[in-house]
């Protein structure tokens, strides 16, 4: 039987304006994240008609149920960020052009790559992100706490769910591929796929979003981009457009943390690489714990907040 359980999060995002620059002490971050959550919908949405195509070639009854459990934890996932790029495409309404063209590159991949391909996709990059995410959740108090608490609650949701079943598409692949060279061949066409989607996010968000809404270029997401783009600017014949100030969203965590995470990246594609064996986020058991007891998820930092107000009240009493 899966361990992994299936959580309907409803988050207050029709409630009142969905702010681009949602942490407003990490504008590079904000921005980062908001081109996730674009790139989270179309990704998701291809592992739905994939499962659903891959379901009669499993055999093994606990990986399909796996499998399924999985599906709908993603299924989830996309819901709650569509309606987080609803509350964006509200205030930015060109936002529904990135929309459609995220979708449209994940729809060409289902349309045209193999199922193998597909199931090769999706275990090679969920198999980054329990070190990324890692990084990111040990360090909420900064990338998370200071932001509008819906999208962080959002994405501390998503990431802990994702850390739960990290090694559910690599089960998935295995059972159905069989096949760990083929998914480290093909691993530099499935990044390049995925950096080109956030970059096209990223650039959209450039041209859709007044630098007075963003704070920074929008293309702060790659390092190396931005360093090229810094170095172009300075030519004045190439006439390279000025997006903003560059940032650096995760230039304030400490180096070792963020080499930490750049080498699980690197052994997370290496063949006979178990995702079961990650280094967990504390962060995760902490959520689970909660969502467990009860606590309101979606409302990750100011519920707690509430609590204690109501606790000192009563203490008063």
């Amino acid at each position: 039987m899966t361990d992994l359980i299936v959580r309907k999060m409803r988050f207050a995002f029709a409630s009142y304006p969905v702010p681009f620059l949602w942490n407003e002490a990490n504008p590079a971050f904000s921005g980062m994240a908001n081109a996730v959550s674009f790139l989270a919908i179309g990704f998701e949405k291809m592992i739905g008609r994939m499962i659903t195509e891959a379901m009669p070639l499993i055999k093994d009854p606990a990986i399909a149920e796996e499998a399924d459990a999985f599906v709908r934890q993603e299924g989830q996932h996309s819901m709650a960020h569509r309606q987080h790029a609803k509350g964006l495409i509200k205030s930015y309404p060109q936002l529904q052009h990135t929309y459609d063209k995220v979708i449209a590159a994940f729809d060409d991949l289902t349309a045209n790559t193999p199922l193998k391909y597909r199931l090769a996709y999706t275990a090679d990059l969920e198999a980054t992100f329990t070190p990324v995410f890692k990084l990111m959740l040990d360090h909420d108090d900064t990338l998370f706490a200071a932001g509008d608490d819906r999208v962080a609650s959002l994405f501390l949701w998503h990431f802990v769910e994702e850390v739960e079943h990290r090694s559910s598409a690599l089960l998935i692949y295995d059972e159905v591929v069989d096949d760990p060279w083929y998914r480290m061949r093909v691993a530099p066409s499935i990044f390049k796929h995925v950096w080109a989607v956030i970059q096209m996010a990223c650039d959209d968000f450039n041209s859709y979003i007044p630098v007075e809404d963003r704070k920074v270029d929008a293309i702060s997401t790659f390092g190396m981009q931005r360093r090229k783009k810094a170095v172009l600017q300075k030519l004045p014949f190439l006439k390279v457009s000025d997006d903003g100030p560059f940032g650096n969203a995760f230039g304030h965590l400490p180096i070792r943390d963020q080499l930490a995470a750049v080498v699980g990246v690197v052994r997370s594609q290496i063949p006979g690489h178990d995702p079961a064996h990650e280094k967990l986020p504390a962060l995760a058991q902490v959520w689970f714990d909660r969502y467990d007891a009860g606590y309101d998820v979606t409302r990750w930092y100011t519920a707690d907040a509430d609590d204690k107000v109501e606790w000192k009240q009563a203490a008063d009493v």
